[in-house]
């Protein structure tokens, strides 16, 4: 692909470029925030109430009395969790979210455990959502059935497209499917509530099915094992959590005023997933809706396992059929919104992941590039990196929801924690130096709701770490402890640099004593002339020209034409017995070094500058060995010397080729010589 289509299919794929100044453009409002940001939270309807379900049903028919009473605490787990972040968002409206709560109140420690256990958290949201809307669809359509790995990076690399258009474009573009996702699970609540109120709600299809028990307990679960049992169904309805902290990271791409636009969504997020999570585990109560881990044997009719034949819907899907089941459309309407929205969840992480990357390269964890937003203000490589990662995921599990859902959750609960802990020593410190009254019953007003959270997130992260460890939760720690060291040793090294390049308080500007000037030298032609003329310009105390004796006819040969042309430079010949190239200058360079350490030597090279890709593979190449090699040599610096040959000209107007957009004379752009 040549440079001019590469660039046309860029500006197809992500849109006209933008100037930092238009970064204010970018920002949200509340209305586009909350799909935005809010997306991950709202899709944990479609499986956190049959994590419940599937795993309460291990203990038989009779366990699931449980469901609505486990429901009821996730709700007020979340309802506390969205509390003590509102605190977050007005204290901390950076963008740093855990991470520099975190950081600030506990120390570099703790802020890189907390950025590690979000960024695992984010490539798993991806990989979860994704690899669960995969099979949400291949359960609605038969040709996915296999291909559902292949289904899932498809949809991965288009979200990742969609992102690096910019925030606000992707937003836009997923707004209203979260809104569809919202409004038709309300309204088949809403509806489902109104039938039972009138007395004709019907009851599920699985109504009437039995649920045999798994081996542990056969003969009833002692006092012990269903509390553990019902641990576990808690700790993977947690999931409905998974994205409040999204939020807190993303503060400054909401439009001003920030903290509180960012406050109010979180609220908004709140209330919308306990209405979901509640009306969705009451009517499945109320229903009678069977769901079981392993249904083609755990699903009794009459007695008798249902069989391999047998095809479970989830929750959602068996409370659409029964609520609409004079209404068609309507079922329809809920499986096609929740098989979109388990895709868009994964945006959430879209926007979390490259805003958290950002800020730990800002702070010499991550390399910077990390730092650096992309032509449309997106930041292109967190988002790039992300996408990579997730895709690495659901390859390695062929996209199976069972499998990774056991890695998930613990990053979040650990960041929740922690960033709890942050809050509360946060507001202890404030309190230490506030005098006025007002300000003094606010913020220990704001202490509780963290310490009330801390509370609350702390006891679920035992829960979540005791009944997950074992089926996988282990991986996902392994993988923090893995990031954790990696951002350690970046930093390390970041520091090191920083340490070793800077100017001490005496230092002053050292010249060398003398500068020794070659020029590399394969034949005599105008590349060579220039970088003779070059080098003869920058009066060096000594220049000569060297060449390799690789081949003696060719050398002998060189020599003559350089004494017929009268070049007023010596020609030196290194030998080469091996026919190396590298070996020979670089030994000459370290003598000149060695003879002379005060000295610097001055390579100049040659070089083509060509158009088109392969050339690229054509020349320079031992150019570019031989740099790689002298960089390393203390006291020798190098400097490339252009010659443009005429495929270079079409090249340099690509690259000078000017994006028209409308209106960019009215907004200051220069004109450019194709615009006069």
């Amino acid at each position: 692909m040549t440079p001019a289509l590469g660039d046309i299919g860029k500006r197809l794929l992500l849109g006209r470029k933008l100037r930092s100044t238009q970064l204010g453009e970018t920002l949200l409002p509340k209305r586009v925030a909350l799909p935005v940001f809010a997306s991950d939270a709202l899709s944990s309807v479609a499986y956190a109430p049959d994590e419940i379900f599937l795993t309460l049903s291990l203990a038989g028919l009779t366990a699931l009395t449980f469901s609505w009473k486990v429901a009821i605490v996730v709700a007020l787990v979340l309802l506390v969790v969205v509390a003590s972040y509102r605190q977050n968002v007005h204290a901390y409206p950076s963008g740093g979210g855990d991470y520099e709560v975190a950081n600030v109140n506990l120390g570099p420690t703790a802020g890189l455990t907390v950025a590690s256990a979000l960024m695992v958290d984010y490539v798993l949201t991806v990989a979860v959502s994704i690899s669960s809307a995969a099979q949400y669809a291949a359960s609605a359509i038969p040709a996915l059935e296999g291909h559902q790995a292949t289904a899932a990076v498809i949809a991965v690399l288009f979200l990742a497209t969609m992102n690096l258009r910019g925030v606000r474009e992707s937003g836009t573009a997923f707004a209203i499917p979260t809104y569809v996702f919202m409004v038709t699970i309300l309204g088949m609540a809403a509806w489902g509530f109104g039938r039972l109120l009138f007395g004709n709600l019907p009851m599920a299809q699985t109504a009437n099915f039995d649920i045999a028990p798994e081996d542990p307990y056969l003969h009833g679960a002692s006092g012990l094992a269903m509390a553990f049992l019902v641990l576990r169904a808690f700790s993977s309805g947690c999931a409905a959590l998974t994205g409040v902290e999204a939020i807190s990271n993303g503060v400054p791409a909401f439009k001003k005023p920030k903290s509180k636009n960012a406050a109010t969504t979180l609220l908004l997020l709140g209330c919308i997933s306990i209405a979901m999570v509640i009306s969705v585990v009451t009517l499945a109560n109320v229903m009678k809706v069977r769901f079981a881990e392993d249904p083609a044997n755990q699903l009794l009719r009459d007695g008798v396992p249902v069989g391999p034949g047998y095809h479970q819907d989830p929750v959602i899907g068996q409370l659409a059929k029964g609520i609409f089941d004079h209404f068609s459309p309507g079922f329809y309407l809920v499986a096609a919104a929740t098989g979109v929205i388990l895709v868009l969840a994964a945006n959430t992480a879209f926007n979390g992941f490259p805003v958290l990357g950002s800020i730990l390269a800002r702070d010499g964890y991550l390399p910077r590039q990390l730092h650096t937003r992309g032509d449309r203000l997106a930041f292109s490589n967190g988002i790039i990196i992300l996408a990579a990662f997730a895709i690495f995921l659901i390859v390695v599990f062929d996209a199976e929801v069972t499998r990774l859902i056991q890695l998930y959750i613990v990053g979040v609960f650990v960041s929740f924690t922690i960033s709890q802990i942050g809050m509360v020593r946060h507001w202890t410190r404030l309190l230490r130096t506030e005098t006025d009254q007002a300000r003094r019953h606010q913020m220990v007003r704001s202490r509780v709701i963290n310490a009330i959270g801390l509370t609350m997130t702390g006891v679920v992260l035992v829960i979540v770490l005791i009944t997950k460890f074992t089926h996988g939760a282990y991986i996902a720690i392994i993988s923090m402890a893995v990031l954790f060291v990696l951002m350690k040793g970046v930093k390390r090294h970041y520091d090191a640099v920083g340490r070793q390049t800077a100017v001490e308080g005496d230092e002053q500007l050292m010249l060398p004593s003398r500068v020794h000037s070659i020029v590399l030298v394969s034949k005599l032609h105008k590349p060579t002339l220039r970088a003779l003329a070059f080098a003869k310009a920058a009066r060096p105390y000594t220049l000569e020209a060297v060449t390799v004796d690789v081949d003696r006819d060719e050398s002998e040969a060189l020599q003559a034409d350089w004494e017929r042309h009268e070049i007023p430079v010596p020609l030196k010949r290194l030998a080469s017995p091996y026919r190396e190239i590298t070996r020979p200058i670089l030994q000459y360079v370290r003598d000149i070094r060695r003879q002379s350490p005060r000295d610097v030597v001055m390579v100049y090279i040659p070089e083509y500058v060509v158009g088109h890709w392969w050339e690229h593979i054509l020349h320079n190449q031992s150019a570019l060995r031989l740099k790689g090699r002298l960089l390393f040599t203390p006291g020798v610096m190098v400097t490339s010397v252009p010659y443009q040959l005429i495929s270079s000209q079409a090249a340099e107007e690509r690259q000078d080729r000017v994006e028209r957009v409308a209106g960019q004379v009215r907004r200051g752009a220069r004109k450019t010589s194709g615009d006069r």
